[in-house]
C-alpha cells in the first residue's frame, strides 16, 4: 500500500513551470486552461459550481455532521441525514454530489473539445480525449492501490474510473454526433436500460427484482471478468452515468447559444430543471430512485437538479456580477481533483486538525468539540488551495 501511494505522490507533483503556472504536462479534464479570477469575463459560475460541488465532499459532510453532536434533532439532524447515502432507494443532497461533478464534466467538454477541433482538428481532440481517459483511469488505479489491492477489492471501477469512462464515451459521441444525435443516444440509453430493469428478471429469479444483487444490471455486473460486480460503481450502471454527462453538453449548448437572451437562459435551465425533478419523481413510482443502480429517474432527478444549480450560479455570478463571496469556491474548484485526492488519499485532514484544536481544546468546547474540529479540518483545506491558487499552481490531468 505505501509503495503505491509512494508512486502516486511522484506522480502528481511531476509538473513543470510554463508563463508562470504550474501544471501537470496535460491538459485538465474538468478545469480550465488558465487560471480565473473573480473579475474575469469568462463563465466563472461553471468554475464556481465545481468548486461548491467539492466543497460538499472535502468537508461540509463532516461539518453538518458535527451538527448532530450539538442536536440530534430538528434542523441539525435534518442536515446531517442530507449527507447520508440511504441504504438503497431515496434520494438526499448527498446523492446529488457525484451526478453534478459527471454534469459539470460535460459542460466542460464542449468548450475544451471545440477549441481543440477548431484549432487543430478531430484527430488531435481524439488523441487528446484518450490521453486524458488513461491518465485519469491510472491515476485512479493508483489511488485504489493497484494491483496488491486486487485480490481483495477489485480497482476496474469506482469514483474516479467512472469520471474517466464518462469523459471518453461523452467525448466520442460528442466528436461524431450531432445535438439531434446526442439527445437520441440519451433516450435510447434511458429507455434501454428502463426496459431491462423492468421487464428483464435475474435468471435465478422468477420476477423482476429491483433489489441489491436480484435484478437483471447485477447479474451483467456479475458476469463481466475479471470485475465480478464487486463495486458500487459498476460496469453495467455506467450507461446511465453517461447520460449524466450528456445533460452537461445539453447545458453547454444552451449557454454557447448566443441568440438567446442571457436572463432566458436562466429561465430555461430553471425551468427544464424542475420539470425533469417532478418526472423523475413521478417515474420513482415505477422505476425507483436509487443511485447504486443509477436508475433513470435518479439521471431525471439529479439531472434537473443540476441544471437549476447551474442556472443560479450562471445568473448570480455571470450575470449579476456578484462574485465576492465564490472566490473560496473557485481556489476549490481550480484544484478540484487534486484537493479530492490529496483529503481521500494522502491526508487524513481530520487527524491534522485534531493536532491544533483536539485534545483539551476539544473538549473544552464540549458538544461543540467535534464540530471544532470538522470546521478546522475544512479550513487547512482552504488554506492548502488559496496558496496553491495564489501562486498559480493547478496540478490537472
Amino acid at each position: 500500500m505505501l509503495h503505491y501511494k509512494k508512486l502516486f505522490r511522484t506522480i502528481v507533483t511531476f509538473i513543470h513551470t510554463q508563463k508562470g503556472v504550474v501544471t501537470v504536462s496535460t491538459d485538465a479534464i474538468v478545469q480550465p486552461s488558465q487560471p480565473v479570477s473573480p473579475e474575469s469575463d469568462r463563465l466563472v459560475s461553471l468554475d464556481v459550481l465545481r468548486g461548491f460541488d467539492m466543497f460538499c465532499i472535502i468537508g461540509l459532510d463532516s461539518l453538518f455532521r458535527g451538527l448532530t453532536k450539538i442536536s440530534d434533532t430538528g434542523p441539525a439532524a435534518f442536515l446531517a441525514e442530507q449527507f447520508e447515502h440511504p441504504g438503497w432507494e431515496g434520494f438526499v443532497f448527498y446523492d446529488l454530489i457525484f451526478p453534478l461533478f459527471i454534469f459539470i464534466i460535460g459542460v466542460s467538454l464542449v468548450f475544451s473539445l471545440d477549441k481543440i477541433i477548431e484549432r487543430h482538428g478531430k484527430w488531435d481532440a481524439h488523441k487528446r480525449i484518450l490521453r486524458r481517459f488513461l491518465l485519469l483511469f491510472a491515476l485512479a488505479f493508483l489511488y485504489d492501490e493497484g494491483f496488491s489491492n486486487m485480490a481483495d477489492e477489485n480497482v476496474l471501477c469506482g469514483v474516479m474510473q467512472r469520471l474517466a469512462i464518462c469523459y471518453l464515451i461523452t467525448s466520442l459521441l460528442y466528436c461524431h454526433l450531432k445535438l439531434r444525435g446526442l439527445i437520441i443516444a440519451a433516450f435510447a440509453i434511458l429507455i434501454g436500460y428502463w426496459f431491462i430493469l423492468t421487464f428483464i428478471p435475474h435468471p435465478d429469479l422468477a420476477e423482476v427484482s429491483m433489489e441489491r444483487g436480484k435484478n437483471f444490471i447485477h447479474y451483467i455486473d456479475a458476469n463481466i471478468p475479471p470485475y465480478g460486480g464487486s463495486d458500487p460503481e459498476s460496469l453495467a450502471t455506467t450507461p446511465c452515468a453517461i447520460v449524466s454527462c450528456l445533460l452537461g453538453v445539453f447545458a453547454a449548448k444552451l449557454l454557447q447559444n448566443r441568440s438567446i437572451a442571457e436572463k432566458k437562459k436562466v429561465l430555461y435551465f430553471v425551468g427544464a430543471g424542475i420539470v425533469m425533478v417532478l418526472l423523475g419523481y413521478a417515474w420513482s413510482y415505477q422505476m425507483p430512485i436509487i443511485k447504486r443502480l443509477w436508475t433513470p429517474s435518479y439521471v431525471m432527478v439529479s439531472g434537473g437538479l443540476s441544471a437549476i444549480l447551474l442556472g443560479l450560479f450562471y445568473l448570480v455570478i455571470d450575470i449579476w456580477k456578484i462574485r465576492k463571496w465564490s472566490l473560496p469556491f473557485i481556489w476549490v474548484g481550480m484544484n478540484s481533483l487534486t484537493i479530492y485526492l490529496v483529503v481521500e488519499c494522502l491526508v487524513d485532514t481530520r487527524k491534522l486538525a485534531t493536532y491544533f484544536v483536539g485534545g483539551p481544546i476539544a473538549e473544552a468546547f464540549g458538544r461543540y468539540g467535534e464540530l471544532l474540529i470538522s470546521a478546522t479540518g475544512l479550513a487547512l483545506c482552504l488554506l492548502f488551495l488559496r496558496f496553491l491558487y495564489n501562486r498559480k499552481i493547478f496540478i490537472r490531468v
